[in-house]
């Protein structure tokens, strides 16, 4: 690499009171950079300010000041965060590289406290630590609601079946009444043919009955006005029929839109105001905590010295005392208590820690689910004011079109009434010589009926075999849709079971290959298994999935066997968590949300071997940072990035 491009790619991270502290401006390589110094030089709070800048709220501030910043400046921007001590606790603000750090605090920032490396050493639930990302509730909720998609799809595809065993009878049924209006329009126009002849041969017998002439010119205007009634019947119809159609259309969706679960708007403003208030006085709660938690780890890791010297008489080595394994000087009260001792209430507050945090987390899905509700409700109501007026748009069409259909009828009543009034009329005043015409019109007028009749007819089946051709139109794409449906199940059915099995093999794998590189005396194998077990959930038994580490160890004479995770070495259990930690790390893809890794407290493992695990992580994020002790940092890579004074 170039130095350039080296440059273009540093990260600067500009530090005020966080830790111990006071100001420093660092500058970080791409690649692995090494902090190497003695207890108490702040390398673990410059690693926390990194966190920080990032996103973590896992951060403690200087005990003598109010306020707090970090500066993160990466190549693609810069990222701020401040913190205020305001009643006791921290509250952050600014503009931090990840919004939401759970992935980072579970799989990126390895610090001794980080929970993926503590979960292996307590032989806690290891799966569900995997698995806290991942919105269970939400895919099951999904689920559900695909699979009711489904069924209706389903019921929807079965009716069409149905309906299309009724096309080859309905088929039939529109080919019989074509060819029968086809007949009937024949027989119609021949007889007009011969109405036409019979009026060319009583033309001259005419000029003698004026009376006769004028009414058999009525009737034939009236037959004419007849057929122009009949032929905006049959447009008024097909005007209804669309309008109809629209109107179906716009049914269904506001059915779908009734269908959709409703709660009120008031509600739900209300109900999302309490959840914001319940989650800031969480946040403060948290950020409490964590300032408890941080100040004592601090004082455990030797980096708050101020404090502790107030506490110790002046002719007592300071170091040796925060180093001591037996016994520690109580900052609260001042006097010694066992290591132990404060470590277990360290562990009580952690883990009251995680809860509140998982219940900020439970608090904050529950406040997005809400306002998606208030939003999806906003847009129901609107589009239902959009369909409710084009609804009334169409009845108010509709009902014109009803009623000037009925005027139709009403005139075509009237019309065939007037014809059989000028029939008789004619027959009154005609001799014999004109009884043939007479019944001409008389048949022509029938036919006319009849054709009426048949067109009525033809429009119903023709409509209904038009429905179910539609139906059987739509069913290609319902059937592309619950194709779809189906395979998103099967992902989400699939997605869990997946990300379990990627998590173990990323593990497994590692685990042999950093195994194979450290060498541990008689430790062959150190592997998780995924099992399924009967659980006694309350009064009943439930089947859950389960993460089972086991430790393969053999004899002097290559006897292997399966040992405990108590009898790990210190060492060994250091490196276990850290592996599990890079199993969540790949598997959920963190190194594509963040591009740092913090590691510290390796002090159980020996350097060379510390050497290797460096060098193994260093492959997966872009910086990886680095806490160790003078002696252990000579065993790395000499082309790392060395920072000896923060």
């Amino acid at each position: 690499m170039s130095g350039s491009k080296r440059l273009e790619r540093e990260a600067t991270v500009t530090v005020r009171n966080i830790g111990g502290i006071d100001e420093t401006d660092v500058e970080l390589q791409p690649g692995v950079n090494v902090l190497s110094g003695r207890n108490a030089t702040n390398r673990t709070s410059f690693l926390q300010a990194v966190m920080a800048g990032l996103g973590s709220d896992r951060v403690s501030m200087k005990g003598d000041a109010d306020e707090a910043d970090v500066e993160l400046q990466l190549p693609d921007g810069v990222y701020t965060r401040r913190f205020v001590r305001q009643n006791g606790s921290l509250t952050a603000s600014g503009d931090p590289y990840l919004n939401d750090p759970e992935l980072a605090d579970l799989f990126a920032f390895l610090l001794e406290s980080n929970e993926s490396r503590r979960r292996v050493t307590t032989d806690g639930d290891l799966r569900e630590l995997i698995m806290r990302p991942v919105d269970l509730e939400a895919i099951k909720t999904q689920i559900s609601e695909l699979e009711d998609e489904k069924s209706e799809l389903d019921e929807q595809i079965e009716a069409i079946e149905k309906q299309k065993g009724n096309l080859p009878e309905l088929e039939t049924e529109r080919s019989r009444l074509q060819n029968e209006i086809e007949q009937v329009r024949e027989e119609l126009e021949a007889k007009e043919e011969e109405i036409e002849a019979a009026d060319a041969d009583v033309q001259a017998q005419r000029e003698e009955q004026e009376v006769l002439e004028e009414r058999l010119e009525e009737l034939r205007n009236t037959r004419t006005e007849l057929e122009d009634i009949r032929y905006e019947i049959e447009t008024e119809r097909e005007s209804i029929e669309s309008l109809k159609q629209d109107q179906t259309t716009i049914e269904n969706e506001l059915k779908a839109l009734s269908d959709a679960p409703r709660s009120g708007y008031d509600d739900l403003e209300a109900e999302i105001e309490q959840l914001r208030q319940r989650r800031r006085r969480l946040d403060q709660e948290i950020s409490s905590l964590q300032n408890t938690i941080q100040f004592n780890e601090n004082m455990l890791d030797g980096e708050r010295t101020d404090v502790s010297k107030s506490l110790k008489d002046d002719d007592r080595d300071v170091t040796d005392d925060l180093l001591s394994e037996e016994m520690v000087v109580c900052w609260t009260c001042g006097s010694e208590v066992a290591q132990d001792q404060v470590k277990q209430t360290l562990e009580q507050l952690r883990s009251l820690r995680a809860e509140k945090l998982e219940t900020k987390r439970e608090l904050s899905d529950e406040l997005e689910d809400l306002k998606a509700d208030k939003e999806v409700l906003e847009q129901q109501q609107q589009r239902r004011e959009e369909l409710d007026q084009q609804q009334s748009r169409i009845e108010r069409e509709l009902e014109r079109a009803e009623d000037h259909l009925e005027e139709l009828h009403e005139q075509r009543e009237q019309a065939h009434q007037q014809v059989e009034e000028l029939e008789a009329e004619v027959e009154a005043l005609e001799s014999g010589q004109f009884d043939e015409i007479l019944e001409l019109h008389r048949e022509a007028n029938q036919q006319e009926y009849e054709l009426g009749r048949l067109e009525n007819d033809l429009e119903a089946v023709a409509s209904e075999i038009a429905s179910i051709e539609a139906q059987l139109e739509k069913r290609s794409e319902l059937e592309a849709e619950r194709e779809g449906i189906t395979e998103e199940l099967t992902d989400l059915r699939t997605r869990v079971e997946q990300l379990e099995v990627a998590a173990i093999e990323a593990f497994n794998e590692h685990m042999d290959t950093i195994l194979e590189m450290l060498e541990y005396d008689n430790l062959d194998r150190i592997w998780i298994e995924r099992v399924q077990r009967e659980i006694q959930e309350g009064r009943r038994k439930t089947i859950k999935t389960l993460f089972e580490l086991h430790v393969v160890r053999s004899t002097s004479s290559g006897t292997t066997y399966e040992d405990a995770i108590d009898h790990l070495s210190e060492s060994e259990r250091e490196v276990t968590g850290l592996v599990f930690a890079l199993a969540g790390y790949l598997v959920h893809d963190v190194h594509e949300k963040v591009p740092f890794m913090v590691l510290d407290s390796l002090e159980a493992i020996d350097s060379e071997r510390i050497a290797d695990l460096v060098d193994h992580f260093s492959d997966f994020p872009e910086y990886l940072v680095v806490a160790l002790l003078p002696e252990d940092s000579q065993a790395l890579d000499e082309t790392y990035t060395r920072i000896t004074s923060i």
